[in-house]
């Protein structure tokens, strides 16, 4: 099959199912530019790589809208009220309006990439039929499985049952059956289980030709993920021992810094999207709409540096959960307080006096002011502005974004433990303590699930909706109603994109 007449075809059915209404000009900018060559020569080994350079460059520049939909509905983040964006703010309170843009986009900018990645394999394949390292390019095919992986993952999360593609060819999608979510999970899995002999034995950040790409572990880690879906804990159990027992992974020492600058390609992370304004204060800038979750209102330390939008906040019930067991590490990293947030923590009575370090004012001496659309914005998408590269003023430029951390994989391998999978490693104890101590708490002699899950909630609140996805698995919908929401089962996934139900007949009897 021509890779550039489906790359053609692949464009074109893009802008068919394209729908604008974003709230503003930089709202409705693209990820970024794309560009496509007409002619390529599959005879020149050397150039083997360029398509997975393409695809890496093609996963990092995720649509700003596909996160923030992905993970806004836990019980650990609100949508910032007030704005333009009411259909958003009506998602977190489950109720869901089809015809919203933000979903069409966010299926849209998923299953363009996953495409994408069918035509990474399909140009490899071609440079390998004409005599290209055959050791090279199953390796480079296994990582275009690994990104495809992920992001098949979050479509799956969202909307339950969804299509698994075969090629690169979009017009497939006209024919192609509805897969089951399990289904989904599992096919993940198989394709991690491809992929995991022939990639690099190397923690991301120490390869030297696509540093930060996938390895061995990232494979290792999709497969954690998707069979905890599927509650196959022996599965997650293994797959979590196999990273563990590397010893080629470590949690950050710092915490607060895991998320900013220090964070980037850092050994505790095994996948992130990847960012950079290249140390200059001006021209090319490789970066990520950040503004999205920062404060509306701020007095940075260093003057001129851009606020946010402030459109995703830390939930209150997150806060006092905190509060409750005495954080200070994980919370003060994870929330930025506002002034009438802390007036609201406090009118509780239980949290009338909280601990003095809570202050409108971060460590860096920024100042979060109040604003109408939240009363806490997000640490974990915080950039302090003395971290920007002089020159630079947009908010959480030259940030990178984390998809998979190493804490992560520590209290998968715990959770699959305490449902009764089995490890000849670490303990689900032994992994908990190793996360609970970098946040400065005590250490636990044994652990049930259910403080391994409230480990969980503690450590990845804000991360890609981990907290809603759990309490889904574990059927803890109870969680989910709170501060005036109230979750049913039939609120699980997303309605499919009413313009994708226009085009796609079959998502109609779904």
């Amino acid at each position: 099959m021509n890779y550039i007449n489906n790359f053609i075809k692949l464009m074109l059915l893009a802008v068919a199912f394209l729908v604008t209404g974003a709230c503003n000009d930089n709202l409705d900018e693209l990820a970024e530019n794309r560009s496509f060559t007409g002619d390529t020569d599959y005879t020149i080994s050397s150039n083997m790589i360029n398509p997975l350079i393409g695809a890496y460059a093609e996963f990092n520049g995720r649509g700003w809208e596909d996160f923030p939909l992905i993970s806004v509905r836990g019980d650990d983040v609100n949508a910032g009220g007030l704005g333009d964006q009411q259909d958003y703010a009506e998602t977190d309170k489950y109720n869901y309006n089809k015809d919203y843009w933000m979903y069409n986009s966010v299926w849209q900018n998923l299953y363009f990439d996953i495409l994408v990645m069918h035509s990474t394999i399909e140009q490899i394949e071609l440079y390998k039929a004409n005599g290209g390292n055959p050791v090279l390019a199953e390796q480079y095919i296994a990582e275009a499985k690994v990104l495809r992986g992920f992001l098949l993952l979050q479509v799956s999360r969202v909307w339950g049952n969804v299509f698994i593609t075969k090629g690169s060819d979009p017009s497939d999608l006209l024919i192609a059956p509805v897969s089951s979510k399990a289904e989904v999970m599992q096919h993940i899995s198989n394709q991690m289980d491809e992929a995991i002999p022939v990639l690099l034995d190397v923690r991301p950040n120490q390869r030297t030709d696509i540093r930060g790409g996938a390895t061995k572990y990232t494979a290792l880690a999709i497969k954690a993920l998707v069979n905890l879906e599927l509650k196959k804990y022996d599965v997650v159990a293994s797959a979590t021992a196999q990273i563990i027992s590397s010893s080629k992974f470590s949690l950050a020492t710092d915490f607060y810094e895991l998320f900013k600058l220090d964070g980037k390609l850092n050994n505790e992370n095994l996948l992130e999207l990847q960012f950079s304004d290249f140390g200059q204060g001006s021209g090319n800038n490789r970066g990520h709409l950040f503004a999205f979750y920062g404060p509306e209102n701020w007095t940075p330390s260093v003057t001129g540096s851009g606020s946010g939008w402030g459109f995703y906040e830390p939930s209150l019930k997150y806060i006092k959960f905190m509060l409750s067991r005495g954080e200070q590490v994980r919370l003060e990293t994870s929330v930025l307080f506002t002034n009438r947030g802390i007036n609201a923590i406090k009118a509780d009575p239980a949290y009338a006096t909280l601990p003095s370090w809570i202050t409108n004012t971060t460590r860096d001496g920024d100042r979060i002011n109040d604003y109408a659309r939240a009363m806490f914005a997000s640490g974990k998408h915080y950039l302090p502005s003395n971290q920007l590269t002089t020159g630079r003023t947009d908010y959480g430029t030259n940030k990178n974004f984390t998809c998979i951390r190493y804490a992560e994989i520590l209290l998968m391998h715990a959770e699959a433990l305490t449902q009764g999978a089995s490890s000849t490693g670490l303990t689900a104890a032994q992994a908990v303590n190793l996360v609970r101590t970098r946040a400065g708490l005590s250490s636990l002699s044994a652990v049930t699930n259910a403080q391994v899950m409230d480990e969980k909630f503690a450590e990845l609140a804000m991360e890609w909706g981990t907290r809603y996805y759990d309490n889904i698995r574990l059927g803890n919908i109870a969680a989910l109603t709170y501060d005036g929401r109230t979750f049913s089962e039939n609120k699980t996934f997303l309605p499919y994109p009413q313009a994708q139900v226009d085009k796609l007949p079959i998502l109609r009897g779904q």
